[in-house]
Order: C-alpha cells, then structure tokens, then sequence
C-alpha cells in the first residue's frame, strides 16, 4: 500500500511524487517532527511540524498519511519564511537532528534519500499554489472538541521533547 506525496499537478513534470512504504513513512514523519521540533520558534514553525506530526499512522491508519504539497497548513502573508523553515527542518533532518530520540537505528540512506526528494518538491512549490483553505479546515476549532487539532500552548512530550500533535506524541505512539 505505501503513502505518496505528491506536487500541485502544474509541478508534476519538475518532481515526481514521492512514494513511500508505511515503514519508511513512518521514520521519515519521526525525523522531520523531531528536527522541526528542535528548530521552530515561532507558532507558524510549531503549527506546521504538528501538521505534519498529524501524519501518524500508527493513530490514523497505515498507509493514510500521503498528501500534497498544497494541503499543508501554508499561509501567504508568511509564505516565504515558512518555506524557508521547512527547508531548514528537512536539512536537519538529513542530518541526523535529533535522530538519538528514536528507539531504532533506521535505515539512513533510504530515510535520506526521500528527505532530499521532498527538500525538492518544497523548493519547487510557489506561493500561487497556495489553498488557503487547507489552513484554515485544519486550523479551526470546534466547541466542543476536547483534543483542538493544534493543542493550546503548543505543549512537548516530557519525554522526546517535540510538539505534541491532537494524536500526542508520534513517538511514543510508535513505541520510542
């Protein structure tokens, strides 16, 4: 089955899409939420590695996780730097950011292989590929919701110290 992640089709023919097994899926959310979660300072760059810590398959089911590169939580006004900011998370991750939090030694080479496609495909995408309304569905809070999708204070696990997602922490949902 596997998770893809895939470009706005007017960038198909600059980057193909990105296709992973559930394992390899699995590793390469830990990492980028684990350099993400060493790396962001301001809520934007906490919100958008939530985002992606949402994409637990061990909570929302195997191979469930793939997307677009539009549907992720981008805003206009702050496009560029939160561009730059998933640039910079993904190059930590490459680099070993944080790996020691993982209870595994995973296999470097295919986690970074797909870390540089997906550097990639964030380079390529623009501000005019934008749907605001990934953000605003993604962002919004209904009353009676007791876990909000991004949790108040943007609060870390004690233990792994990366933001905690509505799912809580993707590591300790995985067994690290």
């Amino acid at each position: 089955m596997g998770n893809t992640i895939s470009m706005p089709r007017k960038f198909e023919h600059l980057v193909e899409p990105l296709g992973m097994s559930n394992g390899l899926t699995s590793v390469f959310m830990e990492v980028l939420a684990i350099s993400g979660s060493i790396l962001a300072k301001t809520n934007r760059e906490k919100e958008l590695i939530i985002w992606l810590a949402q994409r637990d398959q061990s909570v929302v089911g195997i191979g469930t996780v793939g997307f677009e590169i539009e549907e992720m939580p981008w805003t206009i006004d702050s496009f560029e730097r939160e561009k730059d900011f998933i640039l910079h998370t993904i190059s930590g991750a490459i680099d070993g950011l944080g790996w020691e939090r993982l209870s595994y030694e995973p296999r470097k080479d295919w986690v970074i292989e797909c870390l540089e496609h997906f550097h990639l495909m964030i380079n390529a995408f623009d501000k005019e590929s934008i749907n605001m309304n990934s953000y605003l569905e993604w962002s919004e809070i209904e009353e009676d919701d007791d876990r909000p999708t991004i949790p108040r204070g943007y609060p870390k696990c004690e233990k792994h110290d990366i933001y905690l997602s509505c799912h809580f922490c993707i590591l300790c949902n995985n067994g690290s």
